[in-house]
């Protein structure tokens, strides 16, 4: 499984892919947690004990979004994702297929895929927001 290590030899892998890795094995675990948390409050029949658990499911809920923001503003291809898909109101399969389409009108041609080595360029898709004039 992913979360038990690394899938390729430690000394053949960059800094920022360990870090990357952490940051998501950290996510999993945390996203875990919060399942666990709900599922254990919604069992219980003890009303302070419940309260405790979802207070604790919350506090791991706070440690994931931390992390997805930590992994927003440091790998471009989960900023633009995150761009496209998170606090935007409206369908979120149609968001896909206007940001592709927004991305061929930029470029005059279908998107190509970004390579791990354009990370430093900051590649976008255009706003998902209705601009006001």
């Amino acid at each position: 499984m992913a979360h038990e290590g690394l899938h390729e030899e430690e000394r053949d892998l960059s800094k920022k892919t360990l870090d990357m890795h952490r940051a998501l094995v950290s996510l999993q675990e945390e996203l875990e947690a919060v399942d666990w948390y709900r599922q254990r409050a919604e069992a219980c029949g003890d009303a302070q004990l419940k309260s405790v658990l979802l207070h604790n499911m919350r506090d791991e809920i706070e440690h994931a979004a931390m992390l997805i923001e930590w992994l927003r503003r440091s790998d471009n291809d989960f900023e633009g994702q995150l761009n496209t898909f998170v606090f935007n109101n409206g369908d979120i399969v149609e968001a896909e297929a206007k940001a592709e389409a927004e991305a061929e009108a930029e470029t005059g041609a279908e998107a190509a895929e970004p390579s791990p080595d354009d990370d430093d360029k900051r590649p976008t898709i255009g706003t998902l927001k209705e601009q006001s004039t």
